[in-house]
């Protein structure tokens, strides 16, 4: 099944079975299913940008109080590469709906809860889907910031994502590092990221996707900060990997909580991911972080956090217990079959 999931990026869902058991030949069909390597990716399914060259594994769950496991794969544009080294929130919304279809949940009246644990990282989210006599609608009423249309609202509820990846919610063990003499919150609830203020990085954080994407001075600085966090993080070398994410924070324009342009990592998000929309979330609720310096936190335990990017906004709904720590995350999503079959590499 090809989707538009978050309906701000692309991707295929595969039943695991579907694909070769052996790593390095799953890894070479998927190769080919993109068109990779090729920056334009012309002789496959991809869309020449990270955003539309995903992948997502499926299967049914052995795991107590687990409907169904989720491997999330990014295809590297123009590399031969293909990592799980990140998970995707966005990929997400579209596995309730393709697990409905696949029959390994039987789908209820009226909407269904899906139980979905994300094999990258561990964590395990709630997708509630809407079903209507049994059956999965994508249509809807449901609207997201930047994307055309509307469509069927799916509730992604995560539990448990600090350190998911990192091993920790500050796996620096601080709220503030200064690296390349710039202070960032190194921060993973949910996705590893480096969160950073906009001024520091020498821009406003008003600029456009375009504007960034063709500042090659500040990709290399962004670069040069992403690989010695890569260290701090627990990450290792990351000269390969799509993790940590680079958000430079500004205050916000619209009356959000708080502006980002964010990097995934080279290119810059059109929006800002779901699960990195978590990690700046909460780095905006840390008292000292660049983050907090400039966000304008709402009162009361369960806080609506609107994070501005260049083309709208995303709410994260973050539920904070008597000590002040983040105690879960959700989000509103949608996703759009565009067509289901079959693919040849």
């Amino acid at each position: 099944m090809y989707v538009d999931a978050g309906r701000n990026l692309q991707g295929g869902v595969f039943l695991a079975a579907d694909l070769p058991a052996d790593i390095a030949e799953r890894d070479s069909f998927l190769l080919g299913v993109m068109g990779s390597p090729d920056p334009r990716q012309i002789d496959g399914m991809g869309g020449a940008d990270p955003l539309t060259s995903k992948v997502a594994i499926v299967k049914k769950s052995e795991r107590e109080g687990v409907d169904v496991d989720y491997l999330f794969l990014q295809v590297f544009v123009d590399k031969a590469i293909v990592t799980d080294a990140q998970n995707c929130g966005n990929i997400l919304a579209a596995i309730g709906p393709f697990a409905l279809e696949r029959g390994l949940v039987a789908a209820q009246d009226g909407e269904t809860s899906v139980a979905i644990h994300m094999e990258n990282t561990g964590q395990v989210a709630d997708a509630l889907v809407q079903t209507p006599g049994g059956e999965v609608v994508y249509s809807g009423s449901a609207s997201i910031d930047g994307v055309p249309g509307t469509s069927s609202p799916i509730a992604l509820t995560f539990r448990d994502t600090a350190g998911s990846s990192c091993g920790a919610l500050l796996p620096t063990g601080n709220v503030v590092d200064v690296i390349e003499g710039v202070e960032v919150t190194c921060i993973d609830n949910g996705m590893p990221t480096v969160v950073m203020r906009a001024e520091d990085m020498g821009i406003t954080g008003n600029e456009s996707r375009e504007q960034l994407d063709a500042d090659e001075g500040l990709k290399a600085r962004l670069e040069a900060i992403r690989l010695k966090a890569g260290y701090m993080m627990n990450l290792g070398d990351v000269t390969d990997k799509t993790v940590p994410k680079m958000s430079m924070v500004s205050g916000a324009k619209a009356g959000g909580t708080v502006s980002s342009r964010t990097f995934i990592p080279h290119r810059c998000h059109a929006s800002i991911g779901v699960l990195g929309a978590v990690s700046v979330a909460t780095a905006c609720m840390l008292p000292g972080s660049p983050a907090f310096s400039l966000s304008n936190i709402p009162d009361g335990s369960v806080k609506e956090i609107n994070i501005e990017h260049p083309i709208g906004e995303t709410a994260i709904i973050l539920k904070i217990d008597n000590s002040g720590t983040v105690e879960s995350a959700a989000i509103l999503r949608t996703a759009r079959k565009l067509f289901d079959g079959e693919v040849f590499a």
